[in-house]
Order: C-alpha cells, then structure tokens, then sequence
C-alpha cells in the first residue's frame, strides 16, 4: 500500500506496545515515548541534520506491527555466524533462544535478553537515560515499542565477542521491527561486542534500532556495528555513548545495505582523559541512500578523539557524512582530529560531507579535512597495464580503499566474511 508520510506514521503508532508490565517502571517511559511520538512526526528536509537525506521511499509503504516471528534453523543463519563468539540471536525483534550460543560468556560477563532482565537495577538505571527520546520520533517509537533486546553487562574481561544477532526475515506486507540494546561496561572491564543487522530474502522492513552504551572508569570496549540488510530495507539507528575517566571507546560502523540507512551515534566525554575512536564505512550503490551523523562532546579536560569516516557511491547513490566535534568550556588538553575521504565510481552517484568543529576553549589541538574524489587514473591504467579487466581493476582499488575501515575490526572471522561475502559483490558496478 502506497500512502504519505502523515499515513505512514499513523500507521507505526498502532504498533504492539512491546508487552509492557503493568505498574513497572518501563511502563511509564513506554507511556512518556508514547505521547512524544504522538506530539512529534518524521522529520523533514526542514531540520538540519536530516537536510541531505530523503526520506519519501519510507513513506510508500504501509509498515504493520510483526505479530507472528519466523521459526528459522541454524542453517538458515550459517553465513552470518562468528565462530568462537558468544551471541545472541533476535529474529524480527524477537529474541531467538534456539539459535543463540552463551557458552563462550565467560565469567564476569552477562549476555541476556532484555526482556528477561527488566526487573535488573541496572538495567532500571540506564535504559532511556542515555538516547533521549523527546525530540526523536524514531527513538521514541522504539521506546514505546520494542519487543526486545540485547543486555550486555561486564565486570570482567570478555574472553571472547558478543555477537548481537538481528535478523530480518522476508514478509508479505512491510512489517516495523525495533532491535533494543544496552552495554554497560563496568570500570576496569574489557569487551568486544558486535551489533550486525542482517536480511533473508528481499523483504520490506523497517528496522528502527536503539543502542545505548555506558563505559565506567578505565573500561575499553571494541564496538562494531555492521548493517547489511536487503537492499529494499530501511534502517534508522542511533547510538549513545557515555565514557567515564580514563575509558577507551572504539566504534568501527559498516554500512552496506538498506534502501535508506541512518545512523546517528553521539559520544560524550563525561571523565578526564577518556578516548574516542570512530571508525565508519558507507559502501552503497544503485539508489541506496547512507546517512551517517556523529556527534562527539569533549565535556571534561584532557580528552581524545580520533575519527575516520568513509563514504563510497556507485550508481545514483547518495552517501551523507556529517561529524560535529565539540569541545565545552572547562575540556582544556583536548586532542582532536576528524577526517572525512570519500570516493564517487559513478557520474550519477554524489556524497555530502559536513567535519564540523566547535571550540570553547584555547588550549587544545584540534584539526578536520574532507575530501571527495573518484578512483586514481594512474593507479587504474598501471593495473590494466599488468593485464586486469577494467572493473577487476577497479573493484581492487576500491576493495583497498575500503579495507582501511574494514581492518579495523579486531575480529578476524568477522574480517574474513565481510571481504568474501559483502565487499565482493558491492565492488561490483551498480546498475
């Protein structure tokens, strides 16, 4: 069913209430995200952070609340599995015990779903506090309506990567999904957690995502985030980190998939001398739209952040980059630097990119750069000199452009799979 934008969110607001505990103290936050929703609406080419990205293919479809969950086997998730990794399987939104593997936890280290820990006080503590939901529509439909979700809580040191599952199966009609995640990194702790976000099939989904993720003093945490879901999907995201002194927050984000993909992560320096490092990769082609906002505020002294973003258009793709670095009065020593590169394979493809600084103070050292560019022609012609085909030559240089982000990833399996299995076939010229 084809209908406005007016219709479309009409639609979402009928959602299933996300089985809420009568008198619990979700309730009343799902009752708050509920009323906020109402009062807002998607937002518009009318607000600034959402100026570049277009929004109206959402709009054709009539998304309907997932009421019935597909019983898959293990072959049917074999290709995405991270061998020696600890995971969590969630199949439209809806946590998959059958598929899921906790054996490699270890101690100190509690991998649940969310759902079974809402009586937890620490997850009572931090959910809804970190992504505020009152100027959000998105998060606020997530708030009131998520199923489910990942609890991720460490004291320890992780002795192997939580992988965070979620899977999105071929439906008849659209159907909105609401993957819901918590890390809470206790101080000393160390992790590897791995949000992926992946499709069966050519279905129409929207996957309305919601992470929030708290890092207590000295606490390091590798965070990877990879969205490879079908080309007709739509995925919104958005991430909130808060990092205690002395901390150590590393991001690495991939985007491959989805017809219009969002992901918003805001980072706050909240203790001396934490570091931020954000690593991110939007690899698209076709008509596919990447957006992806970052937000990273240096609010206490002695901080570092160190961020590298890239953006690949093919076909009549648009990839958006807008990274805004602030740092508050009172945040003297900052150590910033911000780097956007980007590569255009296509005449009809185009990429907006925003570094952005905001500086409230003189003592620190900050720096930003972007550049847009299409695949060197000397590199290209000294490859075909030694015998490669024209797109074999050119999926090489983009494959090495690419796996600068890719490499970061400090999961070699993980690594391994993207290259064969993703990467392959997005090198390919897009129709």
């Amino acid at each position: 069913m084809t209908g406005t934008k007016a219709q479309c969110f009409e639609r979402l607001l009928l959602g299933n209430p996300g089985n809420p505990e009568s008198g619990s103290w979700l309730e009343a936050i799902r009752a708050a995200a509920l009323d906020t929703a109402k009062a807002l609406n998607f937002p518009s080419e009318r607000h600034d952070d959402w100026r570049f990205t277009d929004l109206s293919p959402l709009f054709q479809h009539d998304f309907h609340p997932v009421d019935s969950y597909a019983g898959l086997a293990r072959a049917d998730i074999e290709a995405f599995l991270i061998p020696g990794s600890a995971r969590l399987v969630f199949v439209d939104g809806c946590f998959a015990p059958e598929l899921s593997d906790l054996s490699q936890a270890g101690q100190g280290v509690i991998v649940k779903s969310l759902a079974e820990c809402l009586g937890d006080k620490r997850v009572e503590a931090h959910f809804a506090q970190h992504v505020s939901f009152e100027k959000d529509a998105f998060s606020a439909l997530n708030t009131r309506f998520f199923e489910d979700g990942a609890f991720v809580h460490v004291s320890g040191e992780a002795a192997a990567p939580v992988h965070i599952l979620h899977v999105a199966t071929r439906r008849d009609t659209p159907s909105a999904i609401y993957p819901r995640s918590l890390v809470v990194m206790e101080a000393n702790s160390r992790a590897t957690v791995i949000e992926d976000y992946v499709g069966l099939g050519d279905g129409i989904n929207l996957s309305n995502a919601v992470t929030e993720v708290v890092l207590k003093e000295y606490a390091q945490l590798q965070h990877v985030r990879v969205q490879r879901e079908a080309k007709s999907a739509f995925h919104i995201g958005r991430c909130s980190v808060a990092a205690a002194q002395g901390s150590v927050y590393t991001s690495t984000s991939l985007a491959f998939g989805a017809r219009v993909s969002r992901l918003a992560l805001h980072v706050t320096q909240r203790g001396e001398g934490a570091e931020i490092h954000l690593n991110g990769l939007a690899l698209i082609g076709g008509r596919q739209i990447a957006d992806t906002h970052t937000r990273i505020d240096h609010a206490a002294p002695r901080g570092k952040s160190v961020q590298l973003h890239k953006c690949i258009a093919d076909g009549a793709a648009h990839a958006v980059f807008s990274g805004k670095i602030i740092v508050h009065e009172g945040a003297t020593g900052t150590d910033s630097a911000q780097s956007s590169r980007n590569l255009l394979l296509s005449g009809k493809a185009h990429i907006d990119t925003q570094p952005q600084l905001e500086i409230f103070n003189d003592d620190v050292s900050c720096k930003h750069g972007a550049t847009v560019g299409q695949i060197d022609a000397d590199a290209l012609f000294f490859l075909k000199s030694r015998g490669l085909t024209g797109e074999r030559a050119r999926n090489l240089l983009t494959h090495a452009f690419a796996a600068e982000i890719i490499d970061r990833i400090p999961v070699p399996a993980l690594v391994e799979s993207l290259g064969r299995t993703m990467l392959d076939e997005r090198m390919k010229v897009s129709a």
